[in-house]
């Protein structure tokens, strides 16, 4: 308190005792001991309510103990029971956790994880996917600007999320205590497997396969792939000590359409403890029709270059390029892409009324727009010979087709001459155009369907620049590729619109996150969020029947089918107040990934602990982790003091007592007749 508020509480006992004094004793004909009791509680009561009225701010301080935190992490993975460690993680863990010595230093806490991190002192040993990066991404989150020792509890085989080694704060230790049996044992392992999705009918399509060798004799291992009781392809690899890997590259016929399921396999004479991972089953879905493109241009420009990659990353697009006036015959072609046209492209345009092919129209600086004006009635444009740079909008109403926003917001701008453009009929726009931040409101990517032709716009050059931006933003090429794969593929196809629109994979490894993705839209052709979507799914063997309702989200509906056992699946999504339906099946192969380890990975846990300073150490070393932790001088306790401050007015015990004061002194007034 300061010295204002000290001389104010005098002040106030001064006043108190006068008033007191002046009434009960000055005043009083008799002096009794009622009145030096009444005297008192007047000096209480006039003190306590000038001490509210001062309003004297009382502080306190106290001490509060902050342990380190440790944070001990128990891999929860099925791989843990497959390797016989389950035992020894629970026993080191409840070692670890009910060490008392290790809670009075530091504040214990219990995670479990698996593809998933979360707080538990439970552990069942499920888990079907190891994901360690998300154990160094949680705990980056929880103890943000914490200094804190690790201890891991795993056999470090991870099969889902980002390399861990480097995921993990540089700055807190971390100590893998390693489970499993390190003993090196003769193992042969399919380890990956490259193959595409689809393939051509009556062609090859290649398969590679990378294999691996544990193990310190020299062997010959047989090597095939099989379709059911078939042998397609069958060779023989020798191992030894210094050759424990090898690439084989097989080339397979495509020779039944649909979804046709393999089976890679290695062995040898030699006994393995783990054999569950000498095969690994793959599926590609053979069709029987190729989209073949033709991009028109009579100009040179990177955005062809651009669009014929992004279309041919899709194995069942193949582009030609060519001039407007080498065209002989349409009919080879299932989409037209006219780059820029000029009236270089009048006998192009004439042939395709004939042909009547679905067209792709870009335009730019080279385009003349008043010939096509003339070809085609959907957009009339009125340009100028000033050039523009035009951003793009996506625009999430869209629902000619499903796509995603990419991030075309943040792509650069696609240049084109300005000017107004106008629509007639029904055009659908998947992207507007700005002028830096200004709406046109018109288009900058748009689709016509009318009377079953279809026709795309993009009203700029440069699209290039979206592709390479694409990559720097994912570090890859798919996004944009899928993206213009989506264009294709509606223009490639002549069908009506659908209300009902399912997506969905040929195939899923059991294990993987199988989702089902469904739009359904009203005769307008708006997505219906009011649609109750259904789907059943049947076990082509068993004939076990499921249902399942879709779930919606943003403009579609989604069912996670996690949990079906691997085998072949027919599947129908109803939408129940119109009675539309949708039918189709998928194939879910029997992989079980966390089953591919005979060892845990020592050397990532050693690369991961050298990299945080910390150290591994093995189930017999527990004892000698306990000391490190307790020995280490950087993991104190520390205490803070807290001071709190409350204003005396805020004490309602105060005013509380004051009323009693009150009471008490005019009940003895009145038991005495003083009143």
């Amino acid at each position: 308190m300061n010295k204002t508020t000290i001389l104010l509480l005098l002040l106030s006992l001064l006043i108190a005792g006068g008033l007191s004094f002046f009434q009960y004793y000055y005043k009083a004909k008799t002096k009794s001991k009622v009145s030096l009791v009444l005297a008192f509680l007047r000096f209480l009561s006039i003190f306590g309510l000038l001490l509210l009225l001062i309003n004297p701010i009382m502080s306190r301080k106290t001490l509060e103990t902050i342990k380190t935190p440790l944070p001990i992490v128990v891999d929860n993975s099925s791989s843990i029971v497959d390797l016989k460690a389950k035992e020894m993680a629970l026993e080191l863990f409840k070692k670890l956790s009910a060490n008392k010595e290790l809670q009075e230093k530091f504040e214990v806490q219990s995670y479990r994880f698996d593809s998933e991190f979360q707080q538990s002192d439970e552990f069942d040993f499920k888990g079907t996917q190891t994901n360690l990066d998300e154990v160094a991404k949680s705990l980056k989150s929880i103890y943000k600007n914490t200094t804190f020792p690790t201890v891991l509890i795993t056999d470090g085989n991870q099969t889902s999320g980002n390399d861990y080694v480097y995921s993990f704060d540089a700055n807190n230790k971390i100590y893998p205590l390693i489970v499993g049996d390190t003993t090196t044992f003769l193992d042969l392992k399919v380890t990956q497997l490259n193959v595409n999705k689809y393939a051509f009918h009556k062609n090859k399509f290649p398969v590679e396969v990378f294999l691996n060798y544990s193990g310190n004799k020299n062997i010959t291992a047989d090597f095939r792939i099989s379709q059911g009781n078939s042998v397609l392809a069958k060779q023989s690899i020798s191992f030894s000590s210094s050759k424990k890997t090898a690439i084989v590259n097989v080339l397979l016929p495509a020779d039944k359409v649909g979804l046709q399921v393999f089976k890679a396999t290695i062995s040898s004479k030699e006994k393995e403890k783990n054999s569950y991972n000498n095969t690994k089953n793959f599926a590609v879905e053979i069709i029987d029709q190729k989209t073949n493109v033709a991009i028109i241009s009579a100009i040179n420009h990177p955005d062809i270059g651009a669009l014929k990659r992004a279309i041919e990353s899709n194995a069942q697009r193949k582009v030609t390029v060519i001039k407007p006036n080498s065209i002989n015959s349409l009919q080879d072609y299932n989409v037209l892409i006219l780059y820029q046209p000029t009236n270089e492209f009048k006998s192009f345009f004439e042939k395709n009324k004939v042909a009547g092919i679905n067209t792709f129209i870009v335009t730019g600086n080279n385009t003349d727009f008043n010939f096509l004006n003339q070809q085609q009635p959907n957009l009339v444009f009125k340009m100028s010979g000033q050039k523009e740079d035009y951003l793009a909008e996506f625009n999430s109403q869209f629902n000619l087709f499903a796509t995603d926003n990419i991030g075309f917001e943040n792509f650069p701008p696609l240049q084109n001459p300005f000017g107004t453009i106008t629509t007639n009929g029904t055009v659908s726009t998947l992207l507007t155009s700005k002028i830096r931040n200004i709406d046109t409101n018109a288009s900058l990517l748009a689709f016509v369907e009318n009377q079953g032709k279809r026709s795309a716009f993009l009203l700029g050059e440069n699209v290039w620049k979206w592709r390479l931006q694409s990559h720097i933003d994912h570090q890859s090429f798919e996004k944009f590729d899928v993206f213009v794969d989506k264009i294709i593929q509606f223009l490639a196809s002549n069908d009506s619109k659908k209300s009902l629109v399912v997506n969905h994979e040929s195939f899923y490894n059991s294990g993987e996150a199988i989702e089902i993705l469904a739009s359904y839209f009203n005769k307008n052709y708006e997505f219906d969020e009011k649609a109750r979507l259904t789907i059943s799914v049947t076990n082509t063997k068993t004939k076990q029947n499921k249902n399942y309702d879709l779930l919606k989200g943003n403009n579609s509906f989604k069912v996670n089918l996690d949990g079906l056992s691997a085998g072949s699946y027919n599947f129908t999504v109803k939408e129940l107040n119109s009675k539309t339906s949708y039918s189709s099946h998928f194939e879910i192969l029997d992989f079980d990934i966390e089953k591919q380890f005979v060892n845990p990975d020592v050397q990532k846990l050693n690369q991961l602990a050298s990299q945080t300073q910390g150290k591994v150490y093995f189930p017999d070393q527990v004892d000698s982790l306990i000391k490190t932790l307790l020995e280490n001088e950087n993991y104190k306790a520390l205490q803070k003091e807290i001071s709190t401050k409350t204003p005396l007015i805020d004490w309602v015990w105060l005013l509380v007592l004051i009323a009693i004061i009150l009471a008490a002194e005019w009940f003895l007034r009145k038991y005495n007749g003083m009143l």
